[in-house]
């Protein structure tokens, strides 16, 4: 996770910040889970966790997932 985006996720409130963290731990093992989408505007993927996405980059030669951003739908995609 990049420091921005934890500095993103520390931010959340408590109920929100478990959920979004939990979906985060999943995409270790899952790094396309159903619902993901493939940003259009720049280079990386995103799910919805409720009214917040989490925005991030899958390396698939190093088996990596990056998370970039993190954030309230009306603010994350700016």
């Amino acid at each position: 996770m990049l420091p921005h985006a934890e500095k993103q996720l520390s931010r959340l409130n408590s109920p929100i910040y478990d959920s979004v963290k939990a979906k985060i731990f999943e995409l270790r093992d899952t790094p396309r889970p159903p619902g993901c989408q493939k940003l259009r505007d720049r280079e990386g993927w995103r799910i919805r966790v409720g009214d917040y996405r989490v925005i991030y980059k899958i390396n698939d030669i190093e088996k990596t997932v990056a998370v970039l951003q993190i954030g309230h739908r009306s603010d994350v995609y700016r």
